[in-house]
């Protein structure tokens, strides 16, 4: 469940969308003013002026930006889904289907590209087109990826996580790093910062990894399910126990406050 929703599920616009967070009832691109989240809507209205939403090989999902007649212009919806990451926002994926809009699930923008494609009146324009990545496939990439032995200053590590945490795509930029890496780096600085002991009960890590280091999770206090863009201000190196006990425990909503007070703390934040 992200934000309520269930993958693969069908909800209508309406009640399911806009009468929860607000935002755009028109339009491919939701951006509710109230709440860290943005909705984009896919759909087959590309496919008549010969351009559509494409899902790649690679596993990226290719959604142009808005924009009808003209240059798309990175103001209004498409700035929201660029900045998303630096913004702390989630970013929402649903298509188009008869019973309404299904969840597709929760994406990261990777890349933008600038691409000619027609506009409404049939002109080729400069297009944007959102390179997503699924989250949940960045998460399982991480999570597989050994913990190797952290080296270098704690605050070398903390400048390459809260740059890793600031980068927002810029259009047609070559990519200075993936997802994957920028989510890396922000996950070996709270494991540094950690060192080896579970920042919410005190307790040494409960064993070593197989390179011997010492396993603790990381897990993300703004939200009560792991995802969403990193940010190591609001994240914090966690025992198995305790990162389950942040998730499921009769008093999470308590722990996660008192979570975040000590993050505050000690990154000045």
């Amino acid at each position: 469940m992200t934000w309520g929703f269930e993958l693969g599920r069908t909800y209508n616009r309406r009640r399911d969308i806009h009468a929860k967070f607000a935002g755009q009832q028109q339009g491919g691109i939701i951006t509710p003013k109230a709440h860290n989240l943005i909705i984009i809507v896919t759909g087959e209205e590309g496919g008549q002026h010969g351009y559509t939403d494409t899902l790649r090989p690679d596993g990226v999902f290719e959604y142009y930006g808005e924009g009808q007649i003209g240059d798309m212009a990175m103001v209004r919806g498409n700035r929201a889904v660029a900045n998303h990451t630096a913004d702390g926002k989630d970013l929402l994926l649903f298509r188009k289907a008869k019973e309404g809009l299904r969840f597709e699930g929760q994406y990261i923008v990777e890349g933008i590209l600038e691409r000619p494609a027609p506009d409404t009146e049939g002109n080729i324009r400069n297009a944007f087109v959102f390179e997503l990545r699924p989250l949940d496939a960045v998460i399982e990439a991480l999570d597989s990826a050994p913990i190797a032995n952290i080296s270098g200053e704690i605050s070398e590590l903390r400048k390459r996580a809260l740059e890793a945490a600031s980068t927002s795509p810029k259009v047609g930029q070559a990519r200075l790093s993936t997802v994957f890496e920028r989510s890396k780096a922000v996950r070996d600085y709270i494991l540094a910062r950690a060192n080896g002991k579970c920042e919410d009960c005190g307790e040494p890590a409960p064993f070593l990894t197989p390179s011997h280091t010492p396993f603790l999770e990381v897990h993300h206090i703004r939200r009560l399910s792991d995802g969403g863009p990193d940010d190591p201000r609001f994240m914090i190196g966690l025992c198995p126990n305790c990162h389950r006990g942040a998730h499921f425990g009769h008093d999470a909503d308590e722990r996660n406050d008192d979570m975040l007070s000590y993050v505050k703390a000690i990154e000045g934040n």
